[in-house]
């Protein structure tokens, strides 16, 4: 794991989100774990990867084991951003047996979810590398996994688009409806955004593109178009304009997307649909 990418995770954000998986899953005690562990038991959990993938949210497990008992040892075995092969142990924690087992699971939550989602961006990220495009996520988060969603995108070699509604001007189709127009809702986002913003719009017709171009949006969000609609779209708009594809793009065809010479493509399904990484932890007495 480079230090760049441990040092995005801050756990003020994140130390909230494992209190709450620990009052979903632990509440006032594990029931099952404390009447079968005795309190002295020591023991080694190898955490395991038992699929091929792309790593994240080591040290957000590790976290989780700190929280749990300060006194456990974790010890990683490969990093943040690592490809690992199907059975490759990823991390072991050594200490107390019922501390082990009492974190086990929001620990392995953690991981699978966020390594499924760095590995399906590596997956984007590999289809479409003969192109000069950037793989981007969405604002389809789960509520409160934000932060750490987007982070996983960054481990597998995506890129982040907005943060939130407060961070960048994205009009969509029903903003242009609200506002009259394409051209109406550029100039009036152009008329309160700092200089410094710039203002992306969704379109999904080549009259729509025309008429972006016109008004002067910075980005231009290409929205469920064909691939030859798209490749027309993005030579009409040349220079004037950054490019965006968006709108159910699969692995499949992300690489005929990214032959049309869009800037950007968005995949929602990297944060909403990514299937969890197969991980599990195996213990043994010490």
């Amino acid at each position: 794991m480079t230090n760049s990418m441990s040092e995005t995770l801050n756990f003020r954000s994140i130390d909230p989100l494992i209190e709450l998986a620990f009052t979903e899953d632990i509440g006032i005690g594990d029931i099952t774990t404390e009447s079968t562990v005795p309190p002295t038991q020591q023991g080694s959990g190898t955490i395991l990867a038992k699929t091929d993938g792309v790593i994240a949210g080591l040290p957000i497990a590790q976290r989780v084991f700190e929280k749990i008992d300060s006194h456990l040892d974790f010890r990683l075995l490969v990093a943040d951003g690592d490809y690992v092969d199907s059975m490759t142990p990823i991390a072991r924690v050594e200490g107390s047996a019922k501390s082990i087992l009492t974190g086990e699971r929001t620990a392995l939550n953690f991981l699978q979810r966020l390594s499924g989602t760095a590995t399906l961006t590596s997956r984007f990220v590999e289809a479409t590398a003969k192109y000069d495009v950037k793989i981007v996520d969405t604002r389809k988060t789960t509520a409160g996994w934000r932060t750490i969603q987007k982070y996983a995108v960054r481990v597998g070699g995506g890129h982040n688009h907005r943060f939130g509604l407060y961070d960048g001007v994205l009009i969509k189709d029903n903003h242009i409806v609200a506002a009259g127009g394409i051209a109406k809702a550029i100039e009036r986002a152009r008329a309160v955004v700092p200089h410094t913003m710039k203002i992306e719009i969704e379109v999904d017709s080549l009259d729509q593109v025309e008429e972006a171009v016109a008004a002067g949006a910075d980005i231009i969000l290409l929205d469920n178009m064909p691939v030859n609609f798209m490749k027309a779209a993005v030579g009409e708009i040349g220079n004037e304009a950054l490019t965006e594809a968006s709108g159910g793009i699969t692995l499949d065809d992300a690489e005929a997307v990214a032959a049309t010479g869009v800037d950007l493509i968005s995949v929602g399904a990297l944060t909403h649909s990514a299937m969890p990484l197969d991980i599990s932890l195996d213990l043994e007495i010490m």
